[in-house]
Protein backbone atom coordinates (compact mmCIF):
# COMPACT_ATOMS: atom_id res chain seq x y z
CA UNK A 1 0.00 0.00 0.00
CA UNK A 2 1.55 3.49 -0.63
CA UNK A 3 2.31 5.62 2.30
CA UNK A 4 2.17 9.23 1.55
CA UNK A 5 5.21 11.22 2.91
CA UNK A 6 2.64 13.07 5.68
CA UNK A 7 2.51 9.10 7.64
CA UNK A 8 6.04 9.95 8.66
CA UNK A 9 5.13 13.25 10.35
CA UNK A 10 2.47 12.22 12.44
CA UNK A 11 3.56 9.02 13.72
CA UNK A 12 6.75 11.39 14.99
CA UNK A 13 4.40 13.80 16.54
CA UNK A 14 2.26 10.47 18.24
CA UNK A 15 5.29 8.63 19.69
CA UNK A 16 6.13 12.39 21.28
CA UNK A 17 4.49 12.66 24.66
CA UNK A 18 0.92 13.54 25.12
CA UNK A 19 0.79 17.17 24.35
CA UNK A 20 -1.41 17.98 21.94
CA UNK A 21 -4.43 16.38 20.06
CA UNK A 22 -3.58 16.07 16.54
CA UNK A 23 -6.29 17.08 13.91
CA UNK A 24 -6.10 16.03 10.37
CA UNK A 25 -8.09 18.38 8.83
CA UNK A 26 -8.96 18.82 4.79
CA UNK A 27 -11.36 18.39 1.97
CA UNK A 28 -12.83 14.78 1.28
CA UNK A 29 -11.07 11.78 -0.04
CA UNK A 30 -8.08 13.02 0.06
CA UNK A 31 -7.02 9.51 2.57
CA UNK A 32 -7.65 11.39 5.24
CA UNK A 33 -8.84 8.19 7.25
CA UNK A 34 -6.25 6.01 5.44
CA UNK A 35 -3.00 7.98 6.71
CA UNK A 36 -5.37 7.32 10.46
CA UNK A 37 -5.32 3.71 9.79
CA UNK A 38 -1.54 3.60 8.68
CA UNK A 39 -0.55 5.19 11.65
CA UNK A 40 -2.65 2.32 13.47
CA UNK A 41 -1.12 -0.19 12.20
CA UNK A 42 2.09 1.31 12.88
CA UNK A 43 1.73 1.89 16.47
CA UNK A 44 2.55 -0.78 19.04
CA UNK A 45 -0.22 0.79 21.44
CA UNK A 46 -3.67 -0.35 21.49
CA UNK A 47 -5.68 2.03 19.12
CA UNK A 48 -9.86 2.39 18.39
CA UNK A 49 -11.24 4.20 15.89
CA UNK A 50 -14.81 5.56 15.51
CA UNK A 51 -16.71 7.63 12.79
CA UNK A 52 -19.31 10.10 13.30
CA UNK A 53 -20.18 9.75 9.96
CA UNK A 54 -21.81 6.07 11.49
CA UNK A 55 -23.30 7.44 14.72
CA UNK A 56 -26.62 7.49 15.04
CA UNK A 57 -27.24 11.10 16.19
CA UNK A 58 -24.08 12.69 16.32
CA UNK A 59 -24.71 14.22 19.54
CA UNK A 60 -21.80 14.24 22.34
CA UNK A 61 -23.19 10.85 24.31
CA UNK A 62 -21.48 8.79 21.29
CA UNK A 63 -18.60 10.54 21.58
CA UNK A 64 -18.46 10.67 25.26
CA UNK A 65 -18.47 6.80 24.54
CA UNK A 66 -15.90 6.46 22.24
CA UNK A 67 -13.51 8.32 24.43
CA UNK A 68 -14.31 6.10 27.38
CA UNK A 69 -13.51 2.92 25.37
CA UNK A 70 -9.99 4.88 24.79
CA UNK A 71 -9.51 5.75 28.50
CA UNK A 72 -10.38 1.68 29.25
CA UNK A 73 -7.48 0.18 27.08
CA UNK A 74 -4.68 3.19 28.13
CA UNK A 75 -5.36 2.24 31.58
CA UNK A 76 -5.43 -1.16 31.16
CA UNK A 77 -2.15 -1.32 28.51
CA UNK A 78 -0.18 1.40 29.68
CA UNK A 79 -1.26 4.27 26.89
CA UNK A 80 -3.84 4.11 23.58
CA UNK A 81 -4.70 5.99 20.41
CA UNK A 82 -8.11 7.24 19.85
CA UNK A 83 -8.80 8.07 16.44
CA UNK A 84 -12.45 10.20 15.79
CA UNK A 85 -13.39 10.78 12.47
CA UNK A 86 -15.77 13.61 11.04
CA UNK A 87 -15.71 15.16 14.48
CA UNK A 88 -17.28 17.85 13.08
CA UNK A 89 -20.52 16.08 13.26
CA UNK A 90 -21.12 16.18 16.41
CA UNK A 91 -22.63 18.90 18.26
CA UNK A 92 -20.64 20.67 20.30
CA UNK A 93 -17.84 18.43 19.48
CA UNK A 94 -15.14 21.08 21.15
CA UNK A 95 -16.50 21.79 24.11
CA UNK A 96 -17.12 18.13 25.26
CA UNK A 97 -13.44 17.49 23.37
CA UNK A 98 -11.79 20.05 26.11
CA UNK A 99 -13.65 18.52 28.76
CA UNK A 100 -12.47 15.32 28.25
CA UNK A 101 -8.91 15.43 27.45
CA UNK A 102 -8.49 18.42 30.40
CA UNK A 103 -9.97 15.30 33.11
CA UNK A 104 -7.02 13.13 31.40
CA UNK A 105 -4.54 15.37 32.32
CA UNK A 106 -5.74 15.68 35.29
CA UNK A 107 -5.65 11.57 36.15
CA UNK A 108 -2.75 11.06 33.57
CA UNK A 109 -4.19 9.20 31.51
CA UNK A 110 -2.17 8.41 28.32
CA UNK A 111 -4.74 8.54 25.68
CA UNK A 112 -3.55 10.25 22.60
CA UNK A 113 -5.95 11.48 19.92
CA UNK A 114 -6.20 12.04 16.50
CA UNK A 115 -9.36 14.01 15.02
CA UNK A 116 -10.34 13.84 11.26
CA UNK A 117 -12.43 16.47 9.57
CA UNK A 118 -13.62 16.77 6.24
CA UNK A 119 -13.62 20.74 5.88
CA UNK A 120 -10.47 22.61 7.60
CA UNK A 121 -12.77 25.91 7.91
CA UNK A 122 -15.65 24.49 9.89
CA UNK A 123 -12.57 22.65 12.12
CA UNK A 124 -11.13 25.31 12.76
CA UNK A 125 -14.09 27.21 14.22
CA UNK A 126 -14.44 24.46 16.42
CA UNK A 127 -10.80 24.52 17.40
CA UNK A 128 -10.31 27.99 18.14
CA UNK A 129 -13.55 28.27 19.94
CA UNK A 130 -13.07 25.70 22.49
CA UNK A 131 -9.37 23.88 22.13
CA UNK A 132 -6.98 26.98 22.14
CA UNK A 133 -3.46 25.59 22.79
CA UNK A 134 -4.37 22.15 23.01
CA UNK A 135 -3.99 20.92 19.82
CA UNK A 136 -2.08 20.88 16.26
CA UNK A 137 -3.65 20.82 13.15
CA UNK A 138 -1.88 18.53 10.33
CA UNK A 139 -3.42 19.60 6.70
CA UNK A 140 -4.19 16.70 4.54
CA UNK A 141 -3.83 18.17 1.35
CA UNK A 142 -5.22 16.98 -2.01
CA UNK A 143 -3.22 14.17 -4.01
CA UNK A 144 -0.18 15.92 -5.54
CA UNK A 145 1.54 14.74 -8.99
CA UNK A 146 4.20 12.82 -7.74
CA UNK A 147 1.93 11.05 -5.19
CA UNK A 148 -0.68 10.05 -8.01
CA UNK A 149 2.31 8.86 -10.56
CA UNK A 150 3.94 6.81 -7.42
CA UNK A 151 0.50 5.61 -6.26
CA UNK A 152 -1.24 5.12 -9.34
CA UNK A 153 0.98 5.10 -12.62
CA UNK A 154 -0.61 8.44 -13.74
CA UNK A 155 0.95 10.22 -16.73
CA UNK A 156 1.26 13.90 -16.57
CA UNK A 157 -1.52 14.60 -18.94
CA UNK A 158 -3.86 12.00 -16.95
CA UNK A 159 -3.06 13.72 -14.17
CA UNK A 160 -3.66 17.56 -15.45
CA UNK A 161 -6.91 15.91 -16.26
CA UNK A 162 -8.23 13.87 -13.71
CA UNK A 163 -6.38 15.62 -10.54
CA UNK A 164 -5.61 14.26 -7.45
CA UNK A 165 -8.55 12.12 -5.85
CA UNK A 166 -7.19 8.61 -5.29
CA UNK A 167 -10.46 7.26 -4.99
CA UNK A 168 -11.08 7.86 -8.16
CA UNK A 169 -8.06 6.44 -10.14
CA UNK A 170 -9.53 3.27 -10.62
CA UNK A 171 -12.10 4.68 -12.71
CA UNK A 172 -10.44 6.97 -15.04
CA UNK A 173 -10.44 3.60 -17.79
CA UNK A 174 -14.19 5.01 -17.47
CA UNK A 175 -14.62 8.75 -18.15
CA UNK A 176 -18.55 8.47 -17.46
CA UNK A 177 -18.53 6.68 -14.24
CA UNK A 178 -15.46 8.40 -13.51
CA UNK A 179 -17.15 12.15 -13.64
CA UNK A 180 -20.44 11.01 -12.09
CA UNK A 181 -18.32 9.63 -9.07
CA UNK A 182 -16.79 13.19 -8.98
CA UNK A 183 -19.82 14.91 -9.59
CA UNK A 184 -22.14 12.79 -6.58
CA UNK A 185 -19.62 11.52 -4.87
CA UNK A 186 -17.17 14.76 -3.81
CA UNK A 187 -19.12 18.00 -5.08
CA UNK A 188 -22.26 17.08 -4.46
CA UNK A 189 -21.41 15.54 -0.83
CA UNK A 190 -18.88 18.37 -0.40
CA UNK A 191 -21.74 21.14 -0.95
CA UNK A 192 -24.64 19.35 0.95
CA UNK A 193 -22.91 17.72 3.65
CA UNK A 194 -20.17 19.64 4.61
CA UNK A 195 -20.91 22.77 4.04
CA UNK A 196 -24.77 23.70 3.67
CA UNK A 197 -25.33 20.99 6.67
CA UNK A 198 -22.67 22.20 9.00
CA UNK A 199 -22.68 26.59 8.55
CA UNK A 200 -25.43 28.76 7.60
CA UNK A 201 -26.09 29.58 4.23
CA UNK A 202 -28.60 31.84 3.27
CA UNK A 203 -28.96 31.15 -1.02
CA UNK A 204 -27.32 27.64 -0.81
CA UNK A 205 -28.25 27.81 -4.68
CA UNK A 206 -26.14 31.08 -4.67
CA UNK A 207 -23.66 28.98 -3.36
CA UNK A 208 -24.10 25.93 -5.63
CA UNK A 209 -23.66 28.33 -8.97
CA UNK A 210 -20.74 30.28 -7.56
CA UNK A 211 -19.13 26.87 -7.34
CA UNK A 212 -19.60 26.24 -11.15
CA UNK A 213 -19.01 29.94 -12.23
CA UNK A 214 -15.21 29.08 -10.04
CA UNK A 215 -14.78 26.43 -12.14
CA UNK A 216 -16.16 27.73 -15.22
CA UNK A 217 -13.22 30.50 -14.81
CA UNK A 218 -10.99 29.27 -12.80
CA UNK A 219 -7.58 30.96 -14.23
CA UNK A 220 -9.53 33.95 -15.14
CA UNK A 221 -10.03 37.28 -12.60
CA UNK A 222 -13.25 38.39 -11.80
CA UNK A 223 -14.76 40.73 -9.67
CA UNK A 224 -17.26 40.61 -7.68
CA UNK A 225 -19.65 42.77 -9.76
CA UNK A 226 -19.07 40.75 -12.38
CA UNK A 227 -19.71 37.80 -10.48
CA UNK A 228 -23.31 38.58 -9.69
CA UNK A 229 -23.96 39.54 -12.94
CA UNK A 230 -23.22 36.18 -14.27
CA UNK A 231 -25.16 34.76 -10.86
CA UNK A 232 -28.23 36.54 -11.93
CA UNK A 233 -28.69 37.14 -8.25
CA UNK A 234 -29.29 40.09 -5.99
CA UNK A 235 -26.67 38.72 -3.69
CA UNK A 236 -24.23 41.68 -2.52
CA UNK A 237 -20.51 41.32 -2.72
CA UNK A 238 -19.82 40.64 1.35
CA UNK A 239 -22.04 37.43 0.90
CA UNK A 240 -20.32 36.47 -2.29
CA UNK A 241 -16.86 36.49 -0.55
CA UNK A 242 -17.90 34.88 2.26
CA UNK A 243 -19.12 31.53 0.04
CA UNK A 244 -15.62 31.81 -1.85
CA UNK A 245 -14.11 31.89 1.65
CA UNK A 246 -16.67 28.77 2.74
CA UNK A 247 -15.40 26.34 -0.25
CA UNK A 248 -12.18 27.04 -0.25
CA UNK A 249 -12.25 25.62 3.23
CA UNK A 250 -13.73 22.52 1.97
CA UNK A 251 -11.12 22.39 -0.53
CA UNK A 252 -12.86 23.43 -4.13
CA UNK A 253 -12.29 26.91 -4.96
CA UNK A 254 -10.19 29.68 -3.68
CA UNK A 255 -10.18 33.32 -4.73
CA UNK A 256 -6.60 34.86 -5.24
CA UNK A 257 -6.61 38.31 -4.10
CA UNK A 258 -4.40 40.85 -5.95
CA UNK A 259 -0.71 41.26 -4.99
CA UNK A 260 0.37 44.82 -3.79
CA UNK A 261 3.23 44.70 -1.91
CA UNK A 262 3.31 45.62 1.52
CA UNK A 263 0.68 47.62 1.39
CA UNK A 264 -2.66 46.46 3.02
CA UNK A 265 -5.18 44.47 0.30
CA UNK A 266 -8.57 44.86 0.20
CA UNK A 267 -10.78 42.05 0.26
CA UNK A 268 -13.16 43.50 -2.22
CA UNK A 269 -10.31 43.92 -5.05
CA UNK A 270 -11.41 41.45 -8.02
CA UNK A 271 -10.11 37.76 -7.22
CA UNK A 272 -8.70 35.18 -9.64
CA UNK A 273 -11.03 32.13 -9.28
CA UNK A 274 -8.60 28.97 -8.71
CA UNK A 275 -10.13 25.35 -8.61
CA UNK A 276 -8.34 23.41 -5.90
CA UNK A 277 -8.52 19.97 -8.25
CA UNK A 278 -8.36 20.06 -11.75
CA UNK A 279 -11.24 16.99 -11.67
CA UNK A 280 -13.55 19.63 -10.54
CA UNK A 281 -13.68 21.21 -13.54
CA UNK A 282 -12.73 18.37 -15.78
CA UNK A 283 -15.85 16.20 -14.58
CA UNK A 284 -17.81 18.88 -16.02
CA UNK A 285 -16.65 19.48 -19.21
CA UNK A 286 -17.86 17.27 -21.99
CA UNK A 287 -14.78 16.06 -22.74
CA UNK A 288 -12.43 12.91 -22.46
CA UNK A 289 -9.06 13.75 -22.34
CA UNK A 290 -7.97 12.62 -25.64
CA UNK A 291 -10.67 15.21 -26.69
CA UNK A 292 -9.23 17.96 -24.23
CA UNK A 293 -6.37 17.99 -25.27
CA UNK A 294 -7.42 19.07 -28.58
CA UNK A 295 -9.35 22.36 -27.16
CA UNK A 296 -6.00 24.48 -27.42
CA UNK A 297 -7.44 27.12 -25.12
CA UNK A 298 -9.56 24.90 -23.16
CA UNK A 299 -6.12 22.43 -21.96
CA UNK A 300 -4.08 25.54 -21.53
CA UNK A 301 -6.73 26.91 -19.05
CA UNK A 302 -6.66 23.81 -16.85
CA UNK A 303 -2.48 23.29 -17.47
CA UNK A 304 -2.81 27.00 -15.86
CA UNK A 305 -5.52 25.59 -12.93
CA UNK A 306 -2.79 22.75 -12.43
CA UNK A 307 -0.42 25.07 -11.62
CA UNK A 308 -2.38 27.16 -9.71
CA UNK A 309 -3.80 24.13 -7.71
CA UNK A 310 -0.51 22.85 -6.89
CA UNK A 311 0.70 26.40 -5.25
CA UNK A 312 -2.08 26.45 -3.54
CA UNK A 313 -1.77 22.97 -1.83
CA UNK A 314 1.50 23.11 -1.58
CA UNK A 315 1.41 26.52 0.71
CA UNK A 316 -1.27 25.16 3.24
CA UNK A 317 -0.14 25.06 6.80
CA UNK A 318 2.57 27.06 6.14
CA UNK A 319 3.59 30.73 6.01
CA UNK A 320 3.89 31.06 2.19
CA UNK A 321 1.27 33.10 0.58
CA UNK A 322 -0.28 33.33 -3.04
CA UNK A 323 -1.58 36.44 -4.94
CA UNK A 324 -2.03 37.44 -8.77
CA UNK A 325 -1.13 40.75 -9.87
CA UNK A 326 -2.82 42.54 -12.87
CA UNK A 327 -2.07 46.07 -14.22
CA UNK A 328 -4.30 47.31 -17.22
CA UNK A 329 -3.63 44.63 -19.78
CA UNK A 330 -0.27 43.29 -18.05
CA UNK A 331 -0.75 40.59 -15.48
CA UNK A 332 1.52 38.19 -13.44
CA UNK A 333 0.07 34.09 -13.41
CA UNK A 334 1.26 33.86 -9.76
CA UNK A 335 3.25 35.85 -7.19
CA UNK A 336 4.91 33.97 -4.26
CA UNK A 337 5.51 35.60 -1.06
CA UNK A 338 7.09 34.55 2.44
CA UNK A 339 8.32 37.50 4.51
CA UNK A 340 10.66 39.83 2.19
CA UNK A 341 10.92 37.29 -0.95
CA UNK A 342 8.91 37.05 -3.84
CA UNK A 343 8.94 34.88 -6.66
CA UNK A 344 7.03 36.00 -10.03
CA UNK A 345 5.87 32.92 -12.16
CA UNK A 346 4.35 33.44 -15.62
CA UNK A 347 2.78 30.17 -17.03
CA UNK A 348 3.72 29.52 -21.08
CA UNK A 349 0.40 27.34 -22.11
CA UNK A 350 -1.94 27.13 -25.05
CA UNK A 351 -4.44 29.48 -23.74
CA UNK A 352 -4.96 32.60 -25.73
CA UNK A 353 -5.31 35.34 -22.96
CA UNK A 354 -6.82 38.54 -22.72
CA UNK A 355 -3.91 39.97 -20.89
CA UNK A 356 -0.17 40.65 -21.62
CA UNK A 357 2.98 39.45 -19.54
CA UNK A 358 3.48 41.65 -17.00
CA UNK A 359 6.78 40.02 -15.49
CA UNK A 360 8.88 42.87 -16.75
CA UNK A 361 6.60 45.89 -15.39
CA UNK A 362 5.71 43.67 -12.29
CA UNK A 363 9.83 43.57 -11.74
CA UNK A 364 9.81 47.28 -12.08
CA UNK A 365 7.72 47.93 -9.46
CA UNK A 366 8.51 44.75 -6.82
CA UNK A 367 12.04 43.97 -7.71
CA UNK A 368 11.01 40.07 -7.12
CA UNK A 369 14.07 37.73 -6.52
CA UNK A 370 12.93 35.37 -8.49
CA UNK A 371 11.02 35.68 -12.03
CA UNK A 372 9.58 32.10 -13.48
CA UNK A 373 8.61 31.45 -16.87
CA UNK A 374 6.67 27.25 -16.78
CA UNK A 375 6.19 25.96 -19.58
CA UNK A 376 7.56 26.60 -22.79
CA UNK A 377 11.32 27.44 -23.18
CA UNK A 378 11.44 27.76 -19.10
CA UNK A 379 10.96 25.11 -16.55
CA UNK A 380 9.08 22.77 -17.73
CA UNK A 381 5.16 21.65 -16.42
CA UNK A 382 6.31 18.11 -14.42
CA UNK A 383 9.13 19.40 -13.08
CA UNK A 384 7.15 22.67 -11.38
CA UNK A 385 4.66 20.07 -10.27
CA UNK A 386 6.92 17.41 -9.58
CA UNK A 387 9.14 19.29 -6.46
CA UNK A 388 7.43 21.40 -3.32
CA UNK A 389 6.60 24.83 -3.64
CA UNK A 390 8.99 26.16 -1.33
CA UNK A 391 11.32 24.99 -3.59
CA UNK A 392 10.90 28.09 -6.34
CA UNK A 393 11.24 30.50 -3.27
CA UNK A 394 14.31 29.42 -1.90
Amino acid sequence: MFKRPLLTSILKRLRESRRFIQVLAGPRQVGKTTLAQQAMDELTVPCHYASAEDAATGNTVWLEQQWDIGRIRARHEGGALLVLDEIQKVQRWSETVKRLWEEDSRTEVDLKVIMLGSSQLLLANGLTESLAGRFEIIPVRHWSYTEMKAAFGLSLEQFLFFGGYPGAASLIDDRQRWGRYIIDSLIESTISRDILMMTRVDKPALLRRLFKLGCDYSGQMLSYQKMVGQLQDVGNTTTLAHYLDLLEGAGMVAGLQKFAGQSVRSRASSPKLQVLNTALLSAQSPFDLATAMEQRDWWGRLVESTIGAHILNGIVGTDMECFYWREGSLEVDFVLRRGDRVTAIEVKSSRAKETLPGMEAFARTFNPQRKLLIGGQGISIEEFLSKPVETWLD
